[in-house]
């Protein structure tokens, strides 16, 4: 979860300061004496929507490092980092990418891969996971993370939040100038966009924004179903995902309940917003399938 969170505040950032260096320059002039120029707008909002999500990408690797506070092996120091390092490569030749860079850093069981290009990515697993769980499980959860890798997920992340952005940024825009001629009718000077133009335009560029998240965080979660089957596929059975995923969750493989609790631990409108689904739910998706 920490490394789509982290692409979308960073993406959030990046677009805010873009909008920020847009307007100082006057570069979105798609306010015209004629009106509003759909055009020239659509532009403005492709250039920032995806400007925004292409750029964290780009940057999401050094990021991540930075964030997580990463220790990269570059030259395996004991038998357990040797273990970690040949076991990515093993994945990774299977799965047909470059050898990722790999890392260690310290916190609670967790893993995340990142990186703009499948052949020059990152996986890293933290010290908590190496700590509580067997070579299999880890195998399992490494797995995972090249299939992330491998399936190009962050690079279909940035494609989608581009897209959300661009809708975001195009129809905020539309509304706010339908909304300030609406209150300005009756003005004949022409002076620019007025005080409703701004303010519907900032409000609903944190409105939509949400809105958008939930269609991202939609697509995330999809990915995580598919990574978890592509860790399977990686080690030839998927027993070992499904007990990672239950150590994970703090579930016993063997008291898997029956039916899904549809909200999860981040019920209501949290799920909503989750990059990741419930645990349970990933086990009883992982478990339906063939193989």
């Amino acid at each position: 979860m920490k490394r789509i969170l982290l692409f979308i505040l960073t993406n959030v950032a990046v677009v805010a300061v873009l909008g920020i260096v847009a307007s100082l320059l006057g570069v979105n002039r798609y306010l015209t004496a004629n009106g509003l120029n759909l055009g020239a707008l659509l532009g403005y909002a492709l250039v920032m929507g995806f400007g925004g999500a292409i750029i964290s990408l780009l940057i999401s690797k050094p990021m991540a490092k930075w964030s997580s506070g990463v220790q990269v092996i570059d030259q395996p120091r004991n038998a357990d980092e040797a273990w970690i390092v040949n076991t990515v490569r093993k994945f990774a030749d299977k799965a047909g990418i470059g050898m990722p860079e790999v890392g260690i850093f310290e916190g609670e069981p967790n893993a995340f891969a990142t990186g703009a290009f499948k052949n020059s990515a990152l996986v890293a697993v933290s010290t908590g996971l190496l700590q509580s769980m067997t070579h299999e499980e880890i195998e399992a959860v490494i797995g995972h993370e090249v299939a992330h890798i491998a399936n190009g997920d962050m690079v279909t992340m940035t494609l989608i939040q581009g897209v959300m952005n661009t809708f975001v940024v195009f129809l905020s825009r539309v509304i706010g100038y339908a909304i300030d001629s609406f209150l300005r009718k009756n003005d004949e000077r022409d002076s620019g966009p007025g005080i409703g133009y701004m303010v519907t335009t900032l409000v609903l560029d944190i409105v939509l924004g949400f809105a958008a998240s939930m269609i991202v965080a939609w697509f995330s979660r999809q990915r995580e179903f598919r990574a978890d089957a592509g860790a399977a596929q990686l080690m030839g059975r998927k027993q070992p995902m499904v007990n990672a995923l239950a150590r994970l969750g703090g579930l016993h493989p063997a008291d898997l309940p029956k039916g899904l609790a549809a909200m999860g631990i981040a019920g209501g409108m949290g799920q909503l917003f989750s990059t990741h689904p419930p645990i349970e739910e990933r086990i009883a998706r992982l478990q339906s399938t063939q193989g």
